[in-house]
């Protein structure tokens, strides 16, 4: 028979950044109320979270990186909204931040925790950000 090998949240005692992307901050805002509060319920104190805004979500991996190479957080969660428009800009945006986000984790040695959602209409980044399809932000924490 396997093992089977499964963590839960035991936030006490531990320090967690949050980097939030402004764009799309009216989502981004629910995301991160989501985070907040499954940290908090978890244990967390929060004067151990710290959260830095930015632009976009294309400078996430650059904040992601300051944030997990300065040894002083458990875990980096990193949220944001990019939804699909008419040009290409989604797909290198999403591409760029989705691999940075990933080398930063692999290189730090820290959890990079990816709540980055990618969508292709608001109605989708509405229904993950706190309705019908729950609160990612509160499951990626």
């Amino acid at each position: 028979m396997a093992n089977f090998i499964e963590g839960g949240l035991q936030a006490d005692g531990r320090k967690f950044g949050i980097v939030v992307s402004r764009f799309n901050s009216f989502l981004v805002e629910k995301l991160l109320e989501g985070a907040l509060d499954s940290l908090e319920r978890s244990g967390a104190n929060a004067s151990d979270i710290d959260v830095v805004r930015v632009p976009g979500a294309f400078e996430i991996p650059l904040m992601a990186k300051k944030m997990a190479a300065a040894q002083k957080y458990d875990a980096v969660i990193v949220l944001g909204v990019v939804i699909r428009g008419a040009t290409p800009h989604f797909d290198v945006v999403v591409s760029e931040v989705s691999k940075g986000t990933a080398q930063v984790g692999l290189a730090t040695g820290v959890p990079v925790l990816f709540g980055v959602l990618t969508t292709e209409n608001i109605e989708q980044a509405i229904e993950r950000s706190g309705t019908k399809a729950g609160n990612k932000g509160a499951e990626v924490a």
